[in-house]
């Protein structure tokens, strides 16, 4: 997969939105701007590092209960006493505290931090008016969990999205560190709440299914954060999105001549779909998870071809099938130009 000059100029300017969207799609809607989104963000990690002794976290505790209880999971602890010791010697570790530091300078702006999440919470209660804006709390986690979300409580590990300048960094491979920078932490909050809304046939575990629920999740995301590029979204080098724009054609071909779409291998499926540095299979070059991204080209064509149907529609649908064909996904495979 070799991207060229053409291939770059074909594509949209990625400084702006990413391949594959527009430029109006950054100007916000005016119906979106008079939602209602109110959000209530605590920065928990500056009381965290005032901890000193068990005391001092059994008051933490107290202060923050559902915290405890959903982010901390204070029941599965024995008692509350080692969940303060525990808090205690990670609040006082000279390690963490220098993370902390770290992560105070990178994510200082409080306002910035809120602004950003009302945005998103405004796009999602547009397209969702039941969606109830959850109270944010951020954390520093020692690097224990990136996020955690759901109806009542979504809590940002700040420390995982510090970037390449911070002294202790995620223990994951490089093609996903490379995630965990402050740009990518909105982006994975959109993906983690596109769950919710998600639907699924159980039953159906073929790989075509996995591509078109990916490919669901990540056309939420960019609807939701209609300002953000592509390489956000789905965590792609530039270079790579270019690559894979170009050879959307090749790539298809291949999934068909492989007769892949409907595998149940799970083997197979974890390939094409899971978190891999790239998949030789097709190329060297070609970035993993490709087949998240290729059933997010399915979920775009489909939803260009039905302008009507809405993005509460597209999440409730269960059938990968209905959408691949109402797509008319065909990309066809281009010679590079010299």
């Amino acid at each position: 997969m070799r991207p060229v000059l053409a291939a770059v100029l074909g594509c949209c300017i990625t400084l702006l939105d990413g391949c594959g969207r527009e430029e109006k799609a950054c100007t916000l809607d005016p119906a979106v701007a008079k939602v209602s989104a109110t959000v209530q963000l605590k920065r928990l990690e500056k009381s965290f590092f005032q901890i000193r002794t068990d005391a001092d976290a059994k008051r933490f505790l107290a202060e923050h209960p559902l915290f405890a209880t959903q982010f901390l999971q204070r029941r599965q602890f024995p008692s509350d006493d080692v969940l303060a010791a525990t808090l205690t010697r990670l609040a006082t570790n000279p390690g963490l505290q220098q993370l902390g530091r770290q992560t105070d300078s990178t994510f200082q702006d409080s306002e910035k931090l809120k602004g950003g999440l009302e945005g998103m919470f405004k796009h999602i209660r547009y397209y969702f008016p039941d969606f109830r804006v959850p109270p944010v709390q951020t954390f520093v986690s020692g690097l224990s969990q990136d996020m955690f979300v759901n109806d009542s409580l979504m809590v940002l590990g700040l420390d995982f999205f510090v970037g390449p300048k911070a002294r202790y960094r995620p223990n994951v491979p490089e093609y996903i560190l490379r995630r965990y920078r402050p740009e990518y932490m909105l982006p994975t909050a959109a993906l983690a709440i596109s769950s919710k809304y998600n639907k699924k046939e159980l039953t159906n575990q073929t790989m075509l299914s996995e591509m078109v629920q990916y490919g669901k999740s990540l056309y939420f995301a960019e609807r939701v954060l209609p300002c953000t590029p592509d390489s956000l979204l789905i965590g792609y080098t530039d270079k790579e999105l270019v690559g894979v724009h170009f050879n959307e054609g090749k790539i298809w071909a291949h999934m068909l001549e492989k007769k892949l779409l409907y595998s149940t291998a799970p083997f197979t499926v974890q390939k094409y779909v899971g978190e891999r540095p790239n998949i030789p299979e097709i190329d060297k070059t070609c970035p993993g998870r490709i087949g998240a991204w290729v059933g997010w080209q399915i979920v775009r064509k489909y939803m260009a071809e039905h302008p009507n149907v809405t993005l509460a529609q597209l999440m409730a649908d269960k059938n990968p099938q209905h959408i691949l064909n109402e797509s008319r996904y065909r990309p066809r495979p281009r010679r590079a130009e010299r």
